[in-house]
């Protein structure tokens, strides 16, 4: 475990000097005040901590919130639909219809509806995981071989007793997969959100030094908005580490 953690450090450690170097030299290649190089921001992003940190722990509580809402509600819907034909070909036609509608759309609803607090952007986060975690829940459950429910009815295993020990466990992978890959989408609804609605969090930070024109103190919050999505992917991918250990060789 140790030193899969200096591992992990090490390869993080190498891809910042990586994405560093090739900030620098685009930087001196395109020699305009808009891409500062990363010195500059790394100082800004120290010299005003005392403004990034409250910003970050905004958006850090909205993102978490959200994620965690559109999850929870998701993943019952997407177990039940998966093993229910008659359930899944109720849904499945307003999934179909719903799915594909980008949901930034719905925030000028949800700011008429919630104003222009919190709520309106942890719903939007929400309501777009919701439905990115619903189809991949739904999708894995339905691929469960049915062998194995078969074997364990055999059992004696009632209901609860195969979504507990079969379906469930069959669909942790894909669902911290979306969980990974909905980590990204989640932070960018974030950012588009606070930068239109509101004046806290990260989004708005980087939107008002970019008004201002002040480009190393823009970059220092988009730093700070990449360890945020950072965070939150490793988040997940520890929790299925811990979750999933049967799928770990031996």
């Amino acid at each position: 475990m140790h030193r899969e953690a200096v591992r992990k450090i090490a390869g993080y450690a190498l891809a910042i000097a990586f994405i560093f170097a090739g900030w620098h030299i685009t930087a001196m290649l395109v020699g305009s005040p808009a891409l500062p190089e990363p010195l500059p921001a790394v100082r800004q992003l120290i010299a005003y901590g005392d403004e990034i940190l409250p910003a970050f722990g905004t958006s850090l509580y909205r993102v978490v919130i959200a994620m965690f809402a559109g999850t929870v509600l998701a993943i019952p819907l997407g177990l039940v639909c998966g093993r229910s034909p008659r359930l899944d070909a109720v849904f499945a036609p307003v999934l179909y219809f719903l799915y594909p509608l980008p949901k930034v759309v719905l925030l000028p609803v949800l700011i008429v509806l919630m104003g222009l607090a919190d709520a309106p952007k942890i719903a939007l986060i929400a309501l777009t995981i919701f439905f990115q975690v619903l189809v991949t829940v739904r999708d894995a459950a339905k691929a469960v071989p049915e062998d194995s429910i078969e074997s364990v009815r055999s059992l004696g295993a009632g209901r609860l007793d195969v979504y507990r020990h079969v379906v469930v466990p069959a669909t942790l992978p894909e669902l911290f997969t979306a969980l990974r890959i909905s980590s990204g989408t989640a932070v960018a609804i974030l950012f588009f959100a606070e930068s239109l609605a509101g004046s806290t969090g990260l989004g708005y930070f980087i939107v008002n030094s970019w008004a201002l024109l002040d480009y190393p103190r823009m970059f220092a919050g988009i730093i700070a908005m990449a360890v945020l999505g950072v965070i939150l992917y490793e988040l997940f991918d520890v929790a299925e580490r811990r979750l999933t250990r049967w799928r770990r060789p031996a």
